[in-house]
């Protein structure tokens, strides 16, 4: 039995006694997957994918915010999100997973794998959970999912241990409704342009003329005579281009005008898929400029991935007093990677000012760190506004002209 298989065990025992489910408000809340036949269009893989390994470079932080400061806590849960969820996968890969499996599903499911009560419940791992079937379940006290795997196993266990992430959550009251429906006549479209220009390259080798007999003929000296036509005529090796027939013989040509779709046609489908998906094309291929990486970032990445993931995760992972006391997981990208070289150099006067660190600059020009970068600098002309001012010192007194006589203002003796 693999790791997987006994963080799912651990729940059998605790549903047992308490399994008399009742369908929330008489309605039946099922999910089943429908986004991976999808995948097989290469537009829409590419775009997942683009997305995905980009939203795969979230990093995650484990903070406390006591008293309006935030103070970086680090340890296990840290560690897990952001360097190796399970013994399986390391993070880039666990979340690449996940988030591609929002996107084509419009669900994603993370099991939380914690300790037993002897090690106070702690979080051993994270596992992400690839169903073809979920169903929401209420008891009197607690919700449940009930997973149907690909082998067939079935697992219900309590939903304040799986990360729940949804897109498209509107019609469903549990799961974010799927991609079928308004992405599949887009695909087709695609498909069929697809088709068409295969049959178009097909059709050259297709039927060029009718080789038309005056007389009957048995169909082998049919047959014979439109071979030779055939090799005489109508191969590469006919330079001169021209055929000729006798009078038993007529050749009737046919014109094969397959009809395709031009390149403006093309695109503007598959820019259906992009804004499906809130993307362009120059997302996709990694033509963007600074801005457009940028609106990017806000408008699909950061509100989708991070700001969804965090809240989540927030309130699966710690219990209702450590959120109290301020705990709390936060997902954050490096969006100056993606600055032009221009907008770095200008952070230059950040660090200066202590709002970065010399070692958070080094890292945007992917540059290794520095012993004593991580501390904060600041130039000697500045200093924080609510420090009062050195204290001047007191102006010293002239110095009387030797001989100890005073001199005239006028100039008079």
């Amino acid at each position: 039995m693999g790791m997987f298989q006994k963080t799912f065990g651990r729940f059998a025992g605790a549903v047992v006694n308490t399994f008399r489910t009742r369908f929330l408000g008489g309605y039946t809340p099922v999910f089943t997957p429908f986004g991976d036949d999808t995948y097989e269009s290469d537009v829409v893989r590419a775009t997942v994918d683009t997305i995905a390994r980009n939203a795969a470079k979230i990093k995650a932080k484990h903070i406390r915010r006591v008293n309006g400061k935030v103070k970086q806590v680090g340890g296990n849960i840290e560690r897990l999100l952001s360097v190796r969820p399970n013994p399986k996968q390391n993070a880039y890969a666990f979340w690449y997973k996940v988030f591609t499996q929002l996107l084509l599903r419009s669900n994603a499911f993370i099991l939380i794998d914690r300790a037993g009560p002897m090690e106070g419940y702690r979080v051993r791992g994270f596992y992400p959970v690839d169903c073809v079937m979920a169903e929401m379940l209420e008891t009197e006290n607690e919700y449940f999912v009930r997973f149907r795997m690909r082998n067939g196993e079935t697992y219900t266990v309590p939903y304040a241990d799986v990360i729940h992430l949804r897109r498209f959550f509107n019609l469903d009251p549990d799961f974010g409704n799927g991609n079928e429906n308004p992405l599949l006549p887009t695909l087709e479209l695609i498909n069929a342009s697809n088709q068409g220009i295969i049959n178009a390259i097909k059709s050259s080798a297709f039927i060029r003329g009718i080789l038309k007999f005056s007389t009957n003929l048995r169909p082998t000296d049919r047959k014979k005579q439109t071979d030779d036509f055939i090799r005489d005529y109508l191969n590469p090796e006919n330079g001169g281009g021209i055929a000729a027939t006798d009078v038993n013989a007529e050749f009737v040509p046919m014109k094969a005008e397959p009809k395709m779709i031009d390149a403006k046609q093309m695109e503007l489908i598959e820019r259906k898929v992009y804004n499906y998906f809130g993307v362009n094309a120059k997302i996709i291929n990694s033509s963007y400029s600074e801005d457009e990486w940028n609106a990017f970032y806000e408008s699909v990445l950061e509100p989708t991935f991070a700001i969804q993931t965090s809240l989540e995760a927030t309130i699966k992972i710690f219990s209702e007093n450590e959120q109290n006391h301020g705990n709390e997981i936060v997902f954050e990208s490096n969006r100056l990677q993606y600055a032009s070289a221009k907008t770095k150099l200008e952070l230059r006067e950040m660090v200066d000012r202590s709002a970065m660190t010399p070692n958070e600059w080094r890292e945007v020009f992917n540059q290794a760190p520095l012993e004593g970068g991580d501390e904060p600098i600041r130039r000697l002309d500045t200093a924080v506004v609510n420090d009062a001012p050195p204290a001047k010192k007191p102006k010293a007194a002239p110095t009387p002209p030797k001989g100890g006589e005073e001199e005239d203002d006028d100039g008079d003796e």
